[in-house]
């Protein structure tokens, strides 16, 4: 019982110590999520958010990470030269990264069939964003032809989605 009072002491005490949120040096950004470091405004901005249009999460979500294609073919399609479009525009803009460009094809066919289907995919997407001022230093190329399905089904619906080059981000900004 002589610990009671003492306890509840002790309790008061710690819990008065978390009642200040700036007392380790006001208004910074671990206080105030909308102020960077230097007490910068972000406009709402959270770095490496899909709302950061330097962010990877950016480029996949609002820009496009893939373009899809026909059956049995490498033709660029008119929404896929738009989302290269947009590729090369945010690639030339954040010139940190480096690309590369995955060939997928859907499960119908050979092994070695959509190997090459996918190496064709893959080069069509890059020589386009060669043609959009994108260094080809940046830019590799690789086929995983019907080795990676993104979905799984004897349908059209899934293998429309299976059909595809998507570009994966790789480097940028480490601080």
């Amino acid at each position: 019982m002589k610990f009671l009072p003492m306890s509840l002491l002790v309790a008061a005490v710690a819990l008065s110590a978390c009642t200040n949120p700036n007392r380790f040096g006001g208004d910074d950004a671990l206080s105030n999520p909308s102020n960077s470091a230097g007490g910068t405004p972000l406009n709402g901005i959270i770095p490496g958010s899909a709302n950061d249009p330097t962010s990877t999460a950016y480029f996949n979500q609002a820009v496009g990470d893939r373009v899809l294609f026909e059956v049995d073919q490498s033709t660029l399609t008119a929404g896929g030269r738009a989302t290269l479009d947009g590729q090369a525009t945010w690639l030339t803009t954040n010139n940190d990264y480096q690309a590369v460009i995955e060939g997928h094809a859907d499960e119908q066919g050979t092994r070695e069939y959509n190997l090459a289907l996918g190496a064709r995919r893959a080069n069509a997407a890059r020589e386009y964003l060669l043609s959009k001022g994108v260094p080809s230093e940046r830019l590799r190329v690789v086929s995983y032809g019907k080795e990676r399905p993104i979905e799984i089904c004897s349908n059209e619906a899934c293998y429309a989605k299976n059909r595809r080059a998507v570009t994966v981000l790789a480097g940028g900004q480490t601080s």
